[in-house]
């Protein structure tokens, strides 16, 4: 694991977040002492190409598609919670 001061981390950190990209643990000191570790998210997400997100699109419009229609209108549900209506 490397190691490197505040000031040293501040002008170097474009390329030490390159190594901790890499897999590199790196330590932040403060006068000599730990404050910091960088170390690479567990999560890394990758974005969607074109094709992936269209068929995600395509799922989720089928999905909503397929859903039953509502029996009352969405001001109406509103209007029986606000006056406490059971239906």
């Amino acid at each position: 694991m490397a190691t490197y001061g505040v000031a040293e981390a501040k002008n170097n950190f474009t390329h030490l977040l390159d190594r901790v990209q890499e897999g590199e643990k790196i330590t932040i000191t403060r006068h000599g002492k730990p404050i910091a570790e960088l170390r690479a998210s567990p999560i890394v997400r990758t974005p969607l190409t074109l094709e992936e997100r269209r068929a995600f699109m395509k799922e989720f419009a089928q999905r909503r598609d397929a859903r039953p229609a509502a029996s009352i209108s969405a001001v109406e549900l509103v209007r029986a919670m606000r006056d406490g209506d059971p239906e």
